[in-house]
Order: structure tokens, then sequence, then C-alpha cells
């Protein structure tokens, strides 16, 4: 499981290309379909650029994460706005922090997500198997279950265009990646040199140097499929990258959609 500490200090200005909006798109689409949430719990909410929007479209979100540091993060963000003030004092967002396998609210949701590929970082079937009976759990009747995975190829797919470069002013990272097969995990490296606050010329710009080691594991779809199934959830469906097409060979994000 992840635990970013250093990382999450500089994670936003390294996923400003995200796709946020789009995972945003899919839930208010699945939402349409299956029954508009007042409250949604997230699991591995990160520093909010999910749960934020969220809550400002008018939901109760309830952010959990495994990381301090990227709660801490999430916090200050929300927080730097009125509307967040606001937000706060009305009950619509709270962070806590739990592990995904584990987690547990003292009232049960209309909604969990868990999107940016949160549940790769679960490396062990029966970890992957709690991870949705704890959601199965924490719903109400009738609530959606929805979350993305990358799908096994693309972890392959970063095995083979490795290493990865970063150079910009403030930020630059040499990533490289180690692939096992035969677990279809991938274990990625990274060397971050973040620009430290307060240098002026170019020239004299000092940068600290940490490293970070991020591993990701994916699973066969049909599995993914069946074990919902077995769960308990029903009308379980596989789309693939942000469409609502069935995910085939040459997807590079699963999305999945489970209602209890």
């Amino acid at each position: 499981m992840r635990a970013y500490q250093k990382f999450a200090y500089v994670y936003d200005e390294l996923m400003e290309d995200m796709p946020y909006a789009d995972w945003i798109g899919f839930a208010e689409a699945a939402w349409d379909k299956h029954g508009r949430p007042k409250t949604v719990a997230e699991l591995g909410c990160g520093t909010g650029s999910i749960t934020i929007p969220l809550v400002n479209a008018g939901y109760q979100v309830t952010g959990i994460d495994l990381s301090e540091d990227m709660l801490s993060v999430a916090q200050s963000k929300m927080e730097a706005t009125a509307q967040g003030h606001r937000l706060y004092r009305e009950g619509s967002i709270r962070w806590v922090r739990q592990d995904m396998r584990s987690w547990e609210l003292a009232e049960p949701v209309d909604s969990v997500i868990s999107f940016c590929d949160c549940i790769n970082y679960v490396l062990e079937q029966e970890e992957v198997s709690a991870v949705f009976a704890r959601s199965y759990a924490g719903l109400k009747p009738g609530g959606t279950f929805l979350f993305d995975v990358h799908h096994p190829d693309t972890l392959r797919r970063y095995d083979e265009e490795q290493p990865f470069v970063l150079d910009e002013p403030r930020i630059a990272y040499i990533w490289t990646c180690d692939f096992d097969e035969e677990r279809c995990e991938i274990e990625h490296h990274l060397s971050i040199f973040a620009r430290e606050a307060g240098g002026h010329a170019e020239s004299a710009a000092l940068y600290e140097r940490f490293e970070e080691t991020h591993v990701q594991r994916a699973y066969d779809p049909d599995w993914m499929k069946a074990e919902l199934v077995r769960t308990g959830f029903r009308d379980v469906k596989c789309y693939a990258d942000f469409k609502w097409i069935p995910a085939e060979a040459g997807a590079q994000r699963l999305f999945y959609v489970a209602v209890k």
C-alpha cells in the first residue's frame, strides 16, 4: 500500500495534467444511471483533487487515505477558500486516515468511489477482496461502487517504454520500473528533484533530491468482476478509458460499476 510522505507535497505539481474532470464526469454519468447520491466515500482520496470538486458540487464527501501527508495537503487546499470554511461548518467534507482494506464509517454512504488506479496499490488478491467487502458493507442498499484500475497490459507498457524523464524548472524526475510478469506487478523507482523555496536566479537554484518507490499490481478483469459478484454486488459492469463502452483488448484503464 502507498503511504506518500515528501511526495505528497509535490504530488499536485507532478499530476497537474491528470484528467480529474474526466473521473468526476464518469462518476456523475454513473450516478445518473443508478441514482444520484447525497453521501460519498472516496478511497485513496490523495490531495483531494476529486474530493474537493465533488464537495463544491453539493455532495457530502468523506475523503479516506492512508497517508497523513496527503490528507494534510488536501485539507490545506480545502481550507484555502472561503467556500471551504463554509463547507466544513456544514459538515459537507471530512478527511479520515484509514486503510482501504479495513475502512469503516459510522454510517453507510450512498456511493463509494476509488479513482486514479488506487486499487492497483493493493498487492494481494485477498486484500482486493477485503476492499470489495468493506465497500459493500459501507454502502446503503442500492448504493454504487465505482473504481478504476490499470489494465494488466498497461503495466507491461510501462515496463517496455521506461525510463521516463521530466525536466522542468521547478521539478524533475527520473522514473524507472521493474516488472514481475508472473504476478503482473510493477515496481516504480523515482528520483525526484524539487526546487527549494526562496531561490531567485536560475543558476543559483537549489534542489532537494528524494527517492520514492511505488508498487502496483494488475488483476485479471474477469477475476475482478467475479469477485465483485461473489461479494454480493449486482449489475457489475466493466468499461474502458472513461467511455461507456465494454472493456476489450487495448484498454488502458478499466472502470468498474457495481451496485449493492
